[in-house]
């Protein structure tokens, strides 16, 4: 692992333990990731990334973050990381929505922080192990704020005897007014667990993820198609 992920890890890890000493924690999952992928637009389109992930369950809500670390071909790299946690307002039971929560999230990448805050809201639906859609509000760094909808999701299922996972998100953000229009990010992951052939407790996926983005970074006419292999260890 790079030593720039290592002590970016080790930071949110650090932060994670800080803020939540005093908090009843129900459960929490780490995990990391590999892509390889040929067709990212703006920069070199080939390039690799790993990414630490760390999602937490407390008496207040849940927190999810996570690190990537991507490195181009021609030699560019760049560290990028975001740190989410959602307050829940209320909690339901018996219904077809499980909570409100008061979200926000803090973007930091090479030379930026941007900030969001808003409302979410998390859905029991057939089939989800977890599906919920949040409305931001954002305050950019060096640029006009805008607004922002995303949409996140979970689902296992079973073909045969072979275990899957296909989850992502999508982020619709406003566009802004003298830099670019509204832009569209689409990404899922569709993912097959090995652990039961090796004989391992945690998950240790193989699959693919597909990431659409139109007008990519609010500029106009940038759609990237980007198909990356994957493989995502959980410990």
């Amino acid at each position: 692992m790079p030593r720039s992920l290592i002590s970016i890890s080790s930071l949110v890890l650090l932060s994670l333990t800080s803020a939540n000493a005093s908090a009843e924690q129900y459960w929490s999952d780490a995990s990391l990731t590999y892509l390889n992928g040929h067709q990212y637009e703006v920069g070199d389109p080939d390039r690799q990334v790993l990414t630490f992930e760390y999602v937490a369950g407390y008496d207040w809500g849940k927190l999810f973050s996570f690190a990537d670390r991507l490195e181009s071909s021609d030699g560019f790299k760049e560290t990028y990381i975001e740190l989410s946690p959602e307050y829940y307002v209320v909690e339901f039971e018996d219904t077809w929505v499980k909570n409100i929560s008061a979200s926000g999230t803090a973007e930091v990448g090479d030379g930026f922080t941007h900030y969001l805050y808003g409302l979410g809201v998390a859905f029991d639906a057939p089939g989800f192990d977890f599906l919920e859609l949040d409305a931001y509000k954002r305050n950019n760094d060096g640029l006009p704020n805008n607004y922002q909808l995303t949409a996140s999701w979970g689902a296992r299922f079973s073909i045969a005897n072979t275990q899957w996972l296909y989850d992502g998100f999508i982020d619709y953000a406003s566009g802004i007014s003298g830099v670019g229009p509204a832009n569209l990010n689409f990404t899922s992951q569709l993912k097959l667990d090995l652990a039961p052939y090796l004989n391992i407790d945690s998950p240790l996926y193989v699959g693919v993820e597909y990431v659409y983005w139109r007008n990519k970074f609010y500029i106009d006419g940038v759609n990237e198609h980007n198909p990356n292999l994957l493989v995502k260890w959980h410990f």
